[in-house]
């Protein structure tokens, strides 16, 4: 295959068409999202209610519901559009990619997908453990939270989840573009577990040793299926 060089120029410009791709992808399912903001807001509040039953929320600025129905918005639209996002991140980066690592693209992309979503649920699953812990450390205080305060905490928690979830198959990849063997992944398993504590960790900013585990082992069980991955599948 010819390689044909682009000058600088010519990525940037290539880089900003990419992130207008994304950019309506996430406008378009942001405006979907929005007519179901109703049940979202059900579903994103269910692990308050359940962690601190009996308690509410409260708006104290004239804008603040409306900023909260657009963070739903977009939260819906960045998992609608996740696929395109993803298709869009891998379609920059393989200009740059041998014709033999091309042909992981579907796979990789399609894994992209599973595991950013499956990695917000995994966080949803785990969400009123974390907040129970967080709102139940003085019995006598009322947690009627601002509303706004939680979005932005649950939000964040959620995405997080599904960014740590992604890293297995950018290892992977460096695998197949040769930039790491099955010998450096099974000799860089203490570091992997440091690293993965470390990460849990700042996903999970609850001071709960319970939530972080249950974050970090499975962390590490897909740092050792991506290593028997490129072993295996790669033979590397």
């Amino acid at each position: 295959m010819t390689d044909n060089p682009q000058s600088i120029l010519s990525h940037i410009e290539e880089l900003r068409w990419r992130i207008v791709k994304v950019g309506i992808a996430v406008v378009i399912g942001a405006v979907v999202a929005f007519f179901f903001a109703t049940p979202l807001r059900e579903i994103l509040e269910a692990p308050f209610y359940a962690a601190a039953p009996g308690n509410d929320f409260q708006a104290l600025k004239v804008g603040e519901e409306w900023g909260v129905l657009m963070r739903i918005a977009v939260f819906g639209g960045v998992i609608l559009a996740s696929p395109i996002i993803l298709y869009q991140i891998w379609a920059f980066i393989n200009p740059a990619l041998t014709a033999r690592e091309r042909k992981w693209a579907l796979p990789t992309v399609a894994s992209l997908v599973v595991l950013f979503v499956g990695g917000v649920l995994f966080g949803y699953a785990i969400l009123p453990r974390g907040l129970e812990f967080l709102l139940g450390i003085f019995e006598n205080v009322e947690n009627n939270l601002l509303i706004g305060e939680y979005y932005s905490f649950v939000l964040r928690f959620l995405l997080a989840f599904g960014a740590a979830f992604l890293y297995p198959v950018f290892l992977f990849a460096a695998a197949a573009a040769g930039v790491v063997d099955s010998g450096q992944l099974a000799r860089g398993r203490r570091w992997a577990i440091i690293l993965v504590v470390v990460g849990a960790a700042v996903i999970t900013p609850t001071g709960d040793l319970l939530t972080l585990l249950v974050l970090a082992v499975p962390l590490y069980l897909m740092y050792e299926i991506t290593y028997w991955l490129v072993r295996l599948v790669l033979k590397k």
